[in-house]
C-alpha cells in the first residue's frame, strides 16, 4: 500500500485529503502543518510520497521540496494545491517534485497518480500538464522543436507512441482501460520510452508527445 505524508497548514484540508486517500486504499502515515516540519515527519513516518501544499506560513511547498527531495533515501514529493499557475507548476518541478496535482482532481484519479509516482513515475494533473505544454510549445523556435520532437519519437514503436500520446492526461490504469491493455503493460511501454529517449520523467514524455502533435 502506498504510504503518504500530508503537508498542509490548513487542518481542515488535511482531514479532507486523509479521508479521500483512505477511501482509495492509500495509507496516510502522518501529517505536518508546515514545510519546516517535513524532515522530522519523514524521519518518523517513512512515507513513500510527501504530498505538499504550496502555500504555507513559514516554509512554502516549493522550498520544502527543494530542501528535501534530493536527499539520500528521500521519498518522492508531489505538489497538491488548489491553484496552478504556470510559474507554480514549473517552480515545483524544477525544485524536484515528481508530480503536480490539483485538490479538485477526482479521488480515483488522484489515487492513481500517487500510485504511479510511488512506482517511480511522474504525475501531472490535466491543468498542470496543459500549462507545461503551453509553455514549452510557445517557446521561440517552435517549428524546429516540433521537427526535433517528431524525429525523436520515431525511435519508439507505434504502440509506445500511442501510449505516450496519453500520458499527460491519463494514469497508467486509465490508459490501459482505454487502449485495451493491462496497467503493467502500459507501465512497461512508458518505461521503455523514457529509456529510449533518454528522458527522466513522465512529464518530459508528455511535453515531447504534445510538441510532436501526438496528444489527442
Amino acid at each position: 500500500m502506498t504510504r503518504v505524508l500530508i503537508v498542509d497548514d490548513d487542518s481542515f484540508a488535511r482531514t479532507m485529503i486523509r479521508s479521500i486517500l483512505t477511501a482509495q486504499q492509500i495509507e496516510v502515515v502522518g501529517e505536518a502543518s508546515d514545510g519546516d516540519e517535513v524532515p522530522a515527519a519523514v524521519a518518523e513516518h517513512r512515507p513513500d510520497i510527501v504530498l505538499v501544499d504550496l502555500q504555507m506560513r513559514r516554509v512554502d511547498g516549493v522550498e520544502a521540496i527543494r530542501r528535501n527531495a534530493a536527499l539520500p533515501g528521500a521519498p518522492r514529493f508531489v505538489a497538491l494545491t488548489g491553484y496552478g499557475t504556470e510559474d507554480a507548476v514549473l517552480r515545483a518541478i524544477q525544485a524536484g517534485a515528481a508530480g503536480f496535482l490539483s485538490k479538485d482532481d477526482d479521488p480515483a484519479t488522484l489515487a492513481g497518480h500517487l500510485r504511479a509516482v510511488a512506482e517511480g513515475g511522474g504525475a501531472l494533473g490535466p491543468d498542470a500538464a496543459a500549462l507545461v505544454i503551453q509553455r514549452m510549445t510557445t517557446a521561440p523556435e517552435t517549428h524546429d522543436r516540433v521537427a526535433e520532437a517528431r524525429a525523436r519519437l520515431e525511435e519508439l514503436t507505434e504502440r509506445e507512441r500511442t501510449v505516450a500520446a496519453h500520458v499527460a492526461a491519463w494514469t497508467n490504469q486509465q490508459i490501459g482501460t482505454r487502449l485495451g491493455m493491462s496497467e503493467n503493460t502500459v507501465k512497461a511501454h512508458v518505461t521503455r520510452s523514457l529509456t529510449k529517449l533518454g528522458l527522466t520523467s513522465r512529464a518530459e514524455l508528455a511535453v515531447l508527445a504534445d510538441r510532436a502533435g501526438l496528444t489527442p
